[in-house]
C-alpha cells in the first residue's frame, strides 16, 4: 500500500507518567525545577510503532495494565506522547468513555446536538441525522429527559448513536460497548461492520477473540507496554491465548504445589480419616473433602503431544492426574468445560459409562476399583472429535463419590478444581464451517422441486 493510503502511523510512541509518594512532592518539584527529582516514573507504553492504512482493521490485544487503552488515547488525540512521534490522517470517531462528556442537566437530544457539534458536525448535519441518532439510541421518550435519569447502558446508546453518525475515516472501539444489551450490541457490530465495508479504518480493543476474529485482519499484542508482536489477527491471537495459557499454568502449578505441601501425607487429617465421615472444606478455587486430590490436568493431541490449540472435528485427550490419601472405591472421575461467558458447555463423568458399560453387559472400569492411598492415578478421558466451535474454554475437573450407582443419588465432591485447564478451539473453514458453541454435523437433502435442464 502507498502512503497516501495511511491512516495512522505511530514510530516509537512512548508515555510515562510520573508518580508522586506524598502530594507536596509536586510543590517540591516544581520548585526545583528538575534540579533534583521527586518522583517516580512509571512507563504505561514504550517504543510502540505501528501503521494502519485504509480501510484497514486493527486488533489491539493485551491483558489488563498492558497499555492498551492508553496507546488508544494517544491515537485518538486524548493524550500527548511523551516520546515517539504520531501521524493520523482523517478524522476520529472514538468510542473510549462514552457520555463522559454528557451534561446531566441536559436532555438526551441536547447532549446528542452538543456532543456532534464538539465532534464538528453542523447544525444542519446534526438536524438530518437526529432521527436515526434517536432511532438507533431506542430509548424511547427518555430521549426528551435529563441525561441524570439515565442508566450507565441507555447513556451509551445515545453516546454511540451520535458517534457513528460521524462516518469517520478511523473509528477507535475500546470495550465500550460491553455495558450494552444483546439487542443493542448487536446493533453496534452491525454498525461497524458497515463502516468498515464502507472504507473506515478501525482500530479494536477487546478480550474477546471471537471480535478480533470477526472485526479485524490484523491485531498486535501489548503485555507491560512494550509490543509482543504483530502480524495477521489469528497468528497474534494464537500467542495471547499461549501467553495467558502460560500464565494461568504457572499460577495453578504454585497455587497446588503450595496447596499439597500443606497436607501431611504422613497423618490422617482428622476430618478425612473415615471414609463417611470427610467434611468438606473450600479453599480458593478448589473445595472438596480432600481425600484424594487432583494434580495436574493436561490437553493433549492423539498423538499423546501437550496442547493449548484444538481444531473442531480432531481428537481431544484430557489426562487428569490425581493423588489418593484416603482408600476409595466408589470413585467417579469427571469435568466441565466451559467457555469464556462461563456457560457449562459439557458435563460427563466415569459413572455415566460405566452405567452405559454395565446395560450392555459389560464390566465396569471405574465403578468398585479400589483407589489405594498413597497411590497416584492418571485418567484419560477423551472424543474422537471435538465438536465445539471456535472459542476459549476452561476445564474443571473433578473427583467425586457416591453410596450407589445411581446418577440420582447425592454425592459428596472429593476435590473439585476450577480452572484445572485451558484451552483454545479453531475451526477448520473448509471441513467445519458452522456458527455457535458446537458442531452439529448437520447434512441437507433436497426432498421436493422441480428439476430444470
Amino acid at each position: 500500500m502507498s502512503s497516501d493510503d495511511l491512516a495512522i502511523r505511530a514510530q516509537n510512541l512512548g508515555k510515562c507518567y510520573q508518580l508522586y509518594a506524598k502530594p507536596h512532592h509536586r510543590l517540591l518539584q516544581s520548585l526545583f525545577r528538575g534540579r533534583r527529582q521527586f518522583f517516580q516514573e512509571f512507563w504505561a507504553l514504550r517504543d510502540i510503532s505501528l501503521e494502519l492504512h485504509r480501510g484497514e482493521s486493527l486488533g489491539v490485544l493485551g491483558r489488563n495494565g498492558a497499555g492498551k487503552s492508553t496507546l488508544l488515547q494517544l491515537l485518538s488525540g486524548v493524550l500527548p506522547p511523551t516520546t515517539g512521534s504520531l501521524e493520523v490522517k482523517g478524522r476520529v470517531a472514538a468510542l473510549l468513555e462514552l457520555g463522559s462528556g454528557f451534561n446531566p442537566e441536559f436532555t438526551g437530544r441536547e447532549n446528542a446536538y452538543l456532543n456532534g457539534t464538539i465532534l464538528g458536525l453542523t447544525k444542519e448535519e446534526m438536524d438530518a441525522a437526529m432521527p436515526e441518532i434517536e432511532r438507533f439510541a431506542g430509548v424511547g421518550a427518555f430521549f426528551d429527559q435529563p441525561v441524570k435519569l439515565y442508566s450507565s447502558g441507555m447513556m451509551v446508546r445515545v453516546a454511540f448513536a451520535v458517534q457513528v453518525q460521524l462516518k469517520p475515516d478511523i473509528l477507535i472501539v475500546d470495550e465500550a460497548l460491553a455495558v450494552g444489551d444483546a439487542i443493542f450490541r448487536k446493533r453496534c457490530y452491525q454498525r461497524i461492520r458497515d463502516l468498515i465495508d464502507q472504507g473506515t479504518s478501525l482500530i479494536y480493543v477487546t478480550h474477546d477473540a471471537e471480535g478480533v476474529r470477526m472485526f479485524t485482519q490484523k491485531a498486535i499484542l501489548l503485555d507491560q507496554g512494550r509490543l509482543v508482536t504483530t502480524g495477521d489477527s489469528k497468528s497474534v491471537l494464537t500467542v495471547y491465548q499461549q501467553m495467558i495459557l502460560e500464565e494461568e499454568k504457572e499460577y495453578l502449578k504454585s497455587y497446588i504445589n503450595d496447596q499439597l505441601s500443606a497436607i501431611s501425607f504422613g497423618e490422617a487429617r482428622p476430618e478425612t480419616s473415615s471414609h463417611n465421615g470427610a467434611t468438606p472444606e473450600h479453599k480458593g478455587n478448589e473445595f472438596g473433602t480432600f481425600e484424594a486430590v487432583i494434580s495436574k490436568v493436561e490437553i493433549q493431541d492423539s498423538m499423546g503431544r501437550a496442547t493449548n490449540l484444538i481444531v473442531t472435528g480432531d481428537p481431544l485427550h484430557i489426562i487428569i492426574s490425581f493423588t489418593v490419601h484416603t482408600d476409595l472405591d466408589t470413585l467417579i472421575i469427571g469435568l466441565r468445560i466451559r467457555n469464556q461467558e462461563g456457560v457449562k458447555c459439557y458435563s460427563w463423568g466415569t459413572l455415566s459409562q460405566d452405567i452405559r458399560l454395565e446395560s450392555s453387559h459389560e464390566q465396569a472400569r471405574f465403578w468398585g476399583k479400589r483407589f489405594k492411598a498413597g497411590c497416584n492415578y492418571k485418567v484419560e478421558i477423551k472424543t474422537a472429535a471435538c465438536i465445539l466451535g471456535a472459542g476459549f474454554y476452561e476445564v474443571e475437573s473433578v473427583l467425586t463419590k457416591r453410596a450407589s450407582a445411581n446418577l440420582l443419588e447425592s454425592e459428596t465432591v472429593v476435590h473439585w478444581l476450577h480452572e484445572a485447564s485451558f484451552f483454545s478451539v479453531r475451526r477448520d473453514r473448509m471441513e467445519n464451517n458452522f456458527g455457535g458453541i458446537c458442531d452439529l454435523r448437520m447434512q441437507a437433502a433436497l426432498l421436493s422441486g422441480e428439476e430444470r435442464d
